[in-house]
């Protein structure tokens, strides 16, 4: 069987011998999973066996497209890239923007696996269906950003370039890939496995095309979508400010971390807020198929950056007790040039400051030093000096220096910019997500601040509220649908997906769907031994109150996590102990 949208094709590269083969894609997999995250981690339950080192040859790098991929459904050009990741040990799909997803899908693949080892250091071009392999020995060393100038001076603009920098070289475990310069696949060490694969880039130029049920009539509806649905106030902030937005929001909220989550809010945030940015924007862009346009080109001094992100800003600004517009533009512009996180970096370095400022261990910098904050970006990358020792990250780092009790991070990977203690469903969320502390698998700050449709500091119901959310986002995300459509609903993906297969798609199977990637990625993570243990939450969440903001004097007690987690396990069908039921891991294979 096959379904319109599609291309049916999948690539392997075989990077050891340099051979390349096709297969078709495994449309029973499709019908559960659909594509891009759900797909991908489904091939990865399939091919990888369990216990493989991440940074090994018998580790695999996926370049994955959904159905709406390369057609003119807005926010649906990203690609997902997944791998086990060397940060964490489960699995790992990050998300990347720019036009490398729609490429890939014109170059006839809806995926791409990258097998094996180059014995040096080199780049493959995917050339619709044209593979070559070529020596990187004159980019090895050099910054993401040069490295892709020097490619795309050569190979011209019609073809994508994903890159490593330094970082992913080194096989640091915080590494990215980047993609269109300014675009990451940013978490859980996803540019070490590229780098432990020889590969400091991978071009993609496709010039065919996509097929679609009833071209005309589906032309016509996804425009009305846009107009109606995309392309309105609801989403309007996202052109005008990016999420530079969320500063504010999250400042009066009671969730803008403050050195490293010792507190929250800061009374100086517009001094680096999105107002303050937006006064050196010299430029717009928007990913292939976007009808929104978040991204921000920056330029302040001699630092230059697309975006900063709010992420970025919040590590990089009160988290680090820095209040510097143009070092935090920096510190983006260096660690994506250098292939790191901003997240992962951004918080090992401020744990670092904190551990200095409690006399635990030095480190040789404390809050507030921007400039070395920035330099320590480049030690880490290049595994240099104290660079080394924070490149472990912060569990660790952790484990060999003290401090686990403020090393904020779930299962290795460090914690997004939300303070937990003022929206208890992310402390939940965060421990339940399956590549580590992530906010992008369930986002319960939106409910639980922005929106206050929710009480925030209490444990009820929120099993279920980051359930919901997260079988949103993992058919959301299945389906290649840009996070910052925040409109979208079940009615909307079934009937886009069904106009563009021509296979009827129902609310119901959106729902089916999202519930099967959730479990997918838990079977995968169990069968490397991932359980209940490993859902956990920092000890400074449980143990100290916060002193500022909103949620000022609230304790979230290890108790209330556990009533957390116990709801959740529930409304999933798992085990106390956080394992899945044998039948139910059948079901999903």
């Amino acid at each position: 069987m096959t379904m319109l949208g599609y291309q049916n094709k999948v690539l392997r590269i075989n990077l050891t011998d340099k051979t390349t083969s096709t297969e078709p894609l495994r449309m029973d997999f499709a019908e559960k999973f659909v594509g891009s995250k759900g797909l991908v981690i489904r091939y990865m339950y399939e091919d990888l066996e369990p216990g493989i080192d991440p940074l090994g040859p018998d580790n695999k790098l996926y370049l994955t497209t959904g159905p709406l991929t390369g057609t003119p459904v807005p926010c649906s050009g990203k690609l997902s890239i997944a791998a086990k990741s060397p940060a964490t040990g489960t699995m790992n799909d990050c998300s990347v923007g720019g036009h490398v997803g729609i490429r890939l899908k014109y170059a006839g693949y809806d995926m791409v696996v990258f097998e094996g080892k180059l014995d040096e250091p080199g780049y493959v071009v995917i050339d619709n269906d044209e593979i070559s392999f070529h020596s990187a020995a004159d980019l090895w060393g050099m910054g993401s950003h040069a490295a892709e100038k020097k490619l795309a001076d050569q190979y011209g603009l019609e073809y994508s370039v994903l890159s490593i920098g330094p970082a992913g070289e080194n096989l640091n475990i915080m590494s990215c890939i980047n993609c269109d310069y300014y675009r990451q696949a940013g978490r859980g060490g996803i540019g070490a496995v590229m780098g432990s694969k020889n590969m400091k880039a991978i071009l993609v130029r496709g010039t065919g095309s996509v097929k679609v049920h009833d071209i005309e009539k589906t032309t016509d509806r996804i425009i009305e979508i846009l107009r109606n649905d995309v392309v309105n106030d609801d989403n309007q902030f996202i052109f005008d400010d990016g999420t530079t937005a969320f500063l504010e929001a999250c400042n009066d909220g009671g969730i803008l971390p403050f050195k490293n989550f010792s507190d929250t809010t800061d009374e100086k945030w517009t001094e680096y807020n999105g107002e303050v940015l937006s006064k050196y924007r010299e430029g717009k862009r928007g990913c292939g198929s976007c009808g929104l346009g978040c991204g921000n080109f920056l330029k302040i001094g001699d630092a230059i950056c697309e975006g900063p992100e709010y992420e970025t800003i919040s590590v990089a600004g009160p988290n680090a007790g820095n209040r510097d517009p143009e070092k935090i533009v920096k510190f983006n512009e260096v660690c994506d040039d250098m292939g790191l996180d901003t997240i992962s970096a951004g918080d090992t370095i401020i744990w670092a400051m904190e551990m200095t400022e409690r006399g635990d261990h030095d480190f040789g910098i404390r809050f507030g030093e921007a400039d070395k904050m920035i330099e320590y970006v480049k030690l880490m990358a290049r595994n240099e000096g104290v660079g080394a020792d924070l490149a472990l990250g912060t569990k660790k780092a952790a484990e060999k220096f003290g401090g686990l009790d403020i090393a904020m991070q779930v299962k290795g990977l460090e914690y997004p910019q939300y303070e937990p203690r003022g929206s208890w469903g992310m402390a939940l969320s965060y421990a339940v997500s399956d590549r580590g502390a992530c906010h992008m698998r369930s986002y319960a700050a939106n409910a639980e601040v922005f929106e206050a449709s929710i009480d925030p500091y209490t444990a009820e119901g929120k099993g279920q509220l980051v359930y919901d959310l997260g079988e949103f986002n993992a058919i959301k995300f299945s389906l290649c649908i840009c996070d910052f459509w925040g409109t979208i609903d079940y009615a909307i993906m079934s009937e886009l997906l069904t106009m563009v297969t021509g296979k009827e798609w129902t609310e119901e199977d959106m729902s089916r769907v999202g519930r099967n990637v959730i479990n997918i990625a838990r079977a995968f993570n169990q069968r490397e031994g991932f359980n209940r243990t490993h859902d956990t939450v920092p000890k400074r969440v449980v143990r100290d109150a916060l002193s500022n903001g909103p949620a000022a004097g609230q304790v979230m007690t290890q108790e209330d996590f556990e009533s957390m987690l116990d709801q959740y396990y529930e409304v999933l069908g798992w085990n106390k102990d956080g394992t899945m039921p044998e039948e139910l891991i059948q079901s999903l294979l």
